[in-house]
């Protein structure tokens, strides 16, 4: 498929009438959220994924299961029902949860999966029944999730070739090595150029979401979007599910639940979205609620 240029102001191009390009990401993906008809186990739908490549489904034999940031990438979290961007082209959306190929660090019986109501994303397991929405290209803004190693139906580690799992593909941009620098200011993220505020000056208690807020408004800081929390979460580990960079030695602040984002909830205002760091989850939270800790960011040095 030859290469485009976005049209001013527009996100997504329809290719004759099944292929969309999303130029946000530079990921193609069919036009009907739902090609089967019906939900199906995780394992059913990797072996799916390869047999709509020796049909050479919608003329293309390289489709594969998503991985968890590349799926998260069509949510747009101000939408509900689906979480999708207002004038999306697709067809045929099911407000609820689709399968990843980015198994559950620690819980490797699990596999993450994406709620397109709202925006969440947790992890099910692999034996439950979700839909499969497949994806093809390569992105020139995802970044990897992490994950390095593959994981059968019941949670055993495997030989990743021919698997079509995440730990296989590894798709999206690789990470510097090392991936944050400390700096005066903050920890700068060279994977992608935000600067975080060093966890030993975070407050070692859960707020609210208005006391986040009030936190983070120190000049040059802000409470990050959730995408922004997203990126920070190592797909290959679990409690927390972060860069080992970040955790070894484990500070105290790391060790929160989860952090509050400035993102609010298109679903219902009174709540916002929170990256559960333990897990690796994208949720919400009720905003009065002092449940979650506070991680201000600002743009990179």
């Amino acid at each position: 498929m030859p290469e485009h240029q976005p049209p001013s102001g527009q996100r997504f191009l329809l290719h004759g009438r099944d292929v969309v390009e999303d130029f946000r990401t530079g990921l193609l993906w069919p036009r009907s959220a739902n090609i089967l008809g019906y939900p199906l186990d995780w394992a059913a739908a990797l072996d799916a994924v390869a047999g709509l490549n020796r049909e050479r489904f919608l003329g293309f034999g390289d489709w594969r299961l998503p991985n968890r940031r590349e799926l998260r990438s069509l949510i747009d979290h101000a939408e509900k029902q689906p979480a999708l961007p207002s004038g999306h082209p697709f067809q045929n959306v099911f407000s609820g949860w689709y399968w990843t190929s980015t198994s559950k660090a620690g819980l490797a019986a699990y596999a993450w999966n994406v709620h397109f109501e709202g925006g969440r994303m947790f992890y099910s397991r692999k034996d439950d029944f979700r839909l499969l929405w497949p994806v093809r290209g390569q992105s020139h803004v995802l970044a990897q999730t992490g994950q390095t190693g593959c994981y059968d139906a019941s949670g055993l580690a495997t030989r990743c070739l021919a698997t079509g799992q995440d730990g296989e593909l590894r798709a999206g941009l690789p990470w510097p090595a090392p991936r944050f620098e400390p700096t005066a200011r903050g920890l700068v993220d060279r994977l992608t150029g935000l600067c975080w505020m060093h966890p030993a000056e975070l407050p070692e208690r859960p707020l609210s979401w208005p006391e986040a807020l009030a936190f983070a408004s120190a000049p040059g800081w802000r409470l990050p979007g959730i995408d922004a929390l997203e990126s920070l979460v190592d797909a290959q580990y679990a409690d927390p599910a972060l860069p080992r960079e970040l955790s070894e030695p484990l500070p105290r602040a790391l060790l929160a639940e989860g952090f509050w984002s400035g993102t609010t909830s298109g679903f219902d205002a009174a709540w916002a979205f929170v990256l559960y760091a333990q897990k690796g989850a994208v949720g919400v939270g009720f905003k009065t609620n002092r449940d979650f800790w506070v991680w201000p960011v600002r743009s990179g040095e």
